[in-house]
């Protein structure tokens, strides 16, 4: 099956939020004067999207490892598969996205992990408002994961359908990494020259 590029609509978290408010201003224009069936059925759709903005607040505060944004609270119970380097001329080393957001987390994690460290690959992460799927990327030197930013979108193009099918599985990809620079900005390069043998696996199996 091929890997989920976004959320569906009825998952992105706005959504319940939207609607009650498309509702409310409605009920600025359907006064209680109107035709019964309008003023009680938009009252009837106004108390439904109650419920369910309500039911989207209990489910986001539910905890799952990673939750809904693809976010890593530890590596307890995680199923992960190790990439090992594949020595060569030319190295599969991609920086990652979106690091310039994440700088807080980035220098924790170099702090209590070192420059040389290990990164997880969380297919279906996200960030708040959009619906786009991304891969992100968990820093875990240290004492706990890290959100340090995205695959670039070259990356993520090659490697969703192998990181996706292996998450089906319950199963996640940790790769040697290295966060460049001595104090802020902070980069993150992933070596991912250890997924080609994850791939071939793939096709082979």
């Amino acid at each position: 099956m091929p890997a989920r590029r976004s959320k569906p609509l009825a998952s992105w978290e706005p959504l319940p939020y939207l609607v009650l408010l498309v509702l409310l201003l409605l009920t600025g224009v359907v006064r209680p004067d109107a035709l019964p069936v309008l003023f009680w059925g938009l009252m009837v759709l106004v108390v439904a999207a109650l419920g369910w903005l309500v039911a989207a607040l209990v489910r986001s505060g539910r905890h799952e490892n990673p939750d809904r944004w693809g976010d890593l609270s530890s590596l307890d119970g995680l199923d992960l598969v190790d990439t090992a380097r594949r020595e060569r001329v030319v190295r599969s080393v991609v920086p990652v996205d979106d690091t310039q957001r994440h700088q807080p987390a980035i220098e924790l994690a170099r702090l209590h992990g070192g420059a040389e460290q290990y990164a997880v690959l969380v297919p279906r992460s996200s960030r708040w408002l959009s619906r786009r799927y991304r891969i992100g990327v968990q820093l875990v030197g240290g004492d706990r994961p890290r959100h340090a930013g995205f695959l670039g979108r070259a990356a993520e193009e090659r490697w969703t359908e192998v990181l996706d099918d292996l998450r089906e599985q319950g199963r996640f990809v940790r790769v040697p990494t290295l966060v460049t620079g001595a104090s802020r900005p902070f980069g993150v390069d992933l070596d991912l020259s250890g997924l080609e043998g994850l791939a071939d696996a793939g096709r082979d199996g």
